[in-house]
């Protein structure tokens, strides 16, 4: 199974359909309560709920996700009704539509659970049919709509953020040592298409980086990422430099840093980093080791790109 541990807890949700292809005489035992095997509905209901449940016993590579709602509705097919949802061709034949949708917090998608719940529903309607109708067929079984981690990236940003990545750091400055979060944070922003225009190693000294920081400002570099002196050494002064230029605090983003690395070690809670925004640019510092970097960004990429809207006076 595929490592989710990286991924971020959020809402995750999802929509799917299908239909059930029927005869005429069929809809008139169903509209009537006359099939021998009794109410249709409400037990093909349960078992699409039960086939939600069991999707990971089902389906090897899925992870068992928590399903905090799901709904299954059934409807006979009407072109007034469905036509957005099915070619034209369908409305030549007559069935039952299968609708759901469902919701889920956690680190992967609901969607391959709402499938299986039709497709599970749609099962249960032809074995509670085949009695009464050898004409039964299922159908166009899909996935309407999914929601929550990589589909809301779009949302975060319409045009790739401009980023700079300041490495913090007096052995890397030096020369005693090879960079290697900076590097980690800049392969991290261009892979989720975000231009990482500079890319540049300072002295954890005050002066330098604040000079340097503002320098980015002043050219509306709409996001800076600093890594290195975060943790309680007596060098360590990234913190404090930034944290005395800052206009405006995003305590917010240092929050969801801290306890998404929390959740991996405890050494989390040692990290001073600082979060806020001078003019329409955001400051973010970051730890100095890779894998701080790599899980503070992992905690706050993509939605710290929805900052720079804010910034410009969007809104939330």
């Amino acid at each position: 199974m595929r490592d989710i541990a990286h991924k971020q807890i959020t809402l995750r949700t999802a929509k799917a359909t299908g239909i059930i292809f029927c005869s005429a005489e069929t809809i008139e035992r169903i509209k009537n309560n006359g099939l021998p095997k009794g109410n249709l509905f409400d037990v093909a209901r349960a078992a699409g709920f039960i086939g939600a449940k069991l999707t990971p016993q089902l389906l090897p590579h899925c992870h068992p996700v928590t399903i905090d709602g799901m709904e299954i509705s059934f409807d006979f097919l009407s072109q007034e009704k469905h036509a957005e949802l099915f070619p034209d061709a369908v409305f030549s034949r007559i069935g039952i539509v299968i609708s759901g949708e469902a919701k889920s917090i956690g680190r992967t998608g609901i969607e391959m659970e709402m499938l299986t719940a039709v497709s599970v529903a749609a099962l249960e309607i032809y074995d509670m049919l085949k009695p009464v109708d050898t004409t039964l067929e299922i159908g166009h079984i899909r996935l309407l709509e999914k929601k929550g981690g990589k589909s809301d990236r779009k949302k975060y940003f319409s045009t790739s953020p401009v980023c700079a990545v300041l490495v913090c750091s007096d052995s890397c400055a030096e020369g005693k040592r090879e960079d290697r979060s900076g590097q980690l944070i800049k392969q991290m922003l261009e892979n989720i298409k975000a231009e990482v225009k500079y890319y540049k190693i300072l002295p954890d000294d005050k002066e330098q980086i604040q000079s340097q920081i503002k320098e980015w400002v002043t050219e509306d570099v709409h996001f800076i990422f600093t890594t290195g002196g975060t943790g309680l050494g007596p060098r360590d002064n990234t913190v404090g430099a930034v944290k005395e230029i800052l206009e405006r605090d995003a305590d917010g983003i240092t929050e969801a840093m801290r306890n998404f690395g929390q959740m991996r070690t405890p050494l989390a809670m040692m990290s001073r980093g600082v979060a806020g925004s001078i003019a329409q640019s955001l400051i973010v510092t970051l730890p100095g080791s890779t894998d701080g970097a790599r899980e503070s960004l992992e905690a706050i990429l993509p939605a710290v790109f929805h900052a720079r809207k804010m910034m410009k006076g969007g809104g939330h």
